[in-house]
């Protein structure tokens, strides 16, 4: 898939030493649930047996070939912080601290949730984002998914810890109702 500056595509290992660079930083994965990474052979690792899951994708810079960051569609059947039922999907992304403000990650998310309602025939999109992720609820807002609800003491196996998540949504019905231009949703 590609956007304007992006190309979404399955992680390879070669991505490595990129994935790397941008995820030992403790300002990236905290926020999201993981620790940073610890080595190159860690974030291999990581594509192997995280990244590499179905409808996970790398950020791609188109300028450089870099990878960036990460995308992705969870299912009922994978791991997903989310209720979610047969026929939704959960959307995760993160990217690295010095491409933050770019509007890259809601180009990204554009894309995916294109994908999700016209390919997949998803019909709810769900995304969450802990308490203090100012960038992630942004992200959320920008590509037009709504409030749903916000969870107490839950907990994170990754940091063993709890948090508070809130749970934001877009159903099919409000994305191909949104404005093309704005990509605000008109509440149905």
């Amino acid at each position: 898939m590609q956007t304007k500056r992006l190309i979404l595509r399955a992680w390879q290992e070669s991505d490595a030493e990129s994935l790397y660079k941008y995820a030992q930083n403790p300002r990236v994965g905290p926020v999201a649930a993981w620790p940073p990474h610890t080595s190159v052979e860690n974030s291999r690792e990581i594509i192997k047996s995280i990244l590499s899951a179905d409808e996970t994708y790398a950020v791609v810079l188109k300028e450089t070939g870099e990878a960036i960051g990460s995308i992705g569609l969870m299912t009922a059947h994978t791991i997903h912080s989310a209720e979610i039922a047969e026929g939704e999907r959960e959307i995760g992304y993160w990217i690295g601290e010095p491409f933050w403000g770019q509007g890259l990650i809601p180009e990204a998310v554009r894309e995916l949730l294109r994908h999700a309602f016209e390919d997949l025939q998803v019909t709810t999109v769900w995304c969450g984002y802990y308490d203090g992720n100012e960038k992630s609820k942004r992200v959320s807002e920008k590509c037009g998914f709504l409030y749903h609800h916000t969870e107490h003491n839950k907990p994170v196996p990754l940091l063993n810890e709890l948090r508070t998540e809130h749970f934001t949504y877009l159903s099919r019905k409000n994305w191909e109702n949104r404005d093309k231009d704005t990509f605000t949703c008109k509440i149905e």
